[in-house]
C-alpha cells in the first residue's frame, strides 16, 4: 500500500506539467498578425493586432487556450488599441515548454518590447493567465488589472481536485497570485464566473481580498461558468466599462 501510494505520488510530480498545460495550435494565424521574439534563444510568437496608439491590450489565456482565435473578438471590442496576446511555450508556434518560469520570463519580454510604443498597456489574464498576468502587474507599470476566472493559487486548486497527496511538496509550478496581489497598485477588476466550476468562486474572491483596500474590484458576471465566461454578455462591456473609468 505505501509503495503504491509513493509510486502514484511519483507519477504525479513526473507528468505535472502535462496536467497543468494543454498546448493547442493557432487556427487563425498569418504573417499579418503574427509577431516573434526571441527570449533569449527560444521563438515565441504573439498574436497581434498593430495599432498607432498609447494604448495597448496585452492577453494572456488559459491552459488550453488557443489566443488567436480571441483576437478578432478583442479588435472588434476594442477598435481604439493594439492587442498583443501571447502564445506560450509549445503552444500557436512558440517553440520550447511550458512552465510557470519561462512563460513569466517570456511575459515581461513581451511587455518592456511593447510599453515604449505603447506607454498605457491593460494586462488581462484569464484562468492560468491570471497567474501570469497578476505576478507582471507587480512587475512592471501595467496601467490597469484584469483577472479573468483568478484563482487564489494554482497549489490550492490542485490540492483541492488531488487532496490525497502532498500538492504542497509535489509541485513546481505554483502561481501564487496571492503573494503578488500586495505589490500590485494599479486598479484591478476580477471578473468571477458565478457558476465556475473549476475555479470556485470563494477562490477568486479570496485572492480579490489580498490585495491592498481599494485596489481591486470584484464583479461576478451572472450564468456564466469557467468555459461560458468570453461568451457572457456582460463580459466585454465590463472590461470596456473598466478600461474607461
Amino acid at each position: 500500500m505505501v509503495l503504491s501510494y509513493l509510486g502514484l505520488c511519483a507519477t504525479l510530480f513526473a507528468v505535472q506539467r502535462k496536467l497543468i498545460y494543454h498546448p493547442q495550435p493557432s487556427a487563425l494565424a498569418t504573417p499579418a498578425n503574427t509577431l516573434k521574439m526571441l527570449v533569449g534563444d527560444t521563438e515565441i510568437v504573439v498574436s497581434t493586432q498593430a495599432h498607432n496608439a498609447n494604448d495597448a491590450l496585452l492577453y494572456f489565456g488559459g491552459n488550453a487556450e488557443d489566443v488567436s482565435q480571441l483576437l478578432p473578438e478583442f479588435v472588434r471590442a476594442f477598435p481604439k488599441h493594439a492587442v498583443y496576446m501571447l502564445h506560450y511555450r509549445g503552444y500557436g508556434g512558440s517553440a520550447g515548454t511550458p512552465s510557470e518560469a519561462d512563460i513569466q520570463r517570456d511575459a515581461l519580454a513581451l511587455f518592456d518590447r511593447i510599453h515604449a510604443q505603447h506607454p498605457n498597456i491593460v494586462v488581462i489574464g484569464r484562468s492560468l493567465g491570471s497567474g501570469v498576468a497578476a505576478r507582471l502587474a507587480s512587475q512592471r507599470p501595467a496601467t490597469k488589472l484584469i483577472l479573468v476566472t483568478p484563482y487564489n493559487s494554482l497549489e490550492t486548486i490542485a490540492a483541492m481536485q488531488y487532496p490525497y497527496v502532498p500538492v504542497k511538496w509535489l509541485l513546481i509550478d505554483k502561481y501564487e497570485s496571492w503573494r503578488y496581489a500586495a505589490l500590485i497598485k494599479v486598479p484591478t477588476l476580477c471578473l468571477v464566473a458565478a457558476n465556475d466550476e473549476v475555479i470556485p468562486r470563494a477562490h477568486s474572491e479570496q485572492l480579490c481580498r489580498s490585495f491592498t483596500p481599494g485596489i481591486a474590484r470584484l464583479e461576478i458576471l451572472d450564468g456564466a461558468d469557467h468555459s461560458s465566461v468570453l461568451a457572457n454578455a456582460r463580459f466585454f462591456p465590463a472590461i470596456s466599462d473598466f478600461i474607461q473609468h
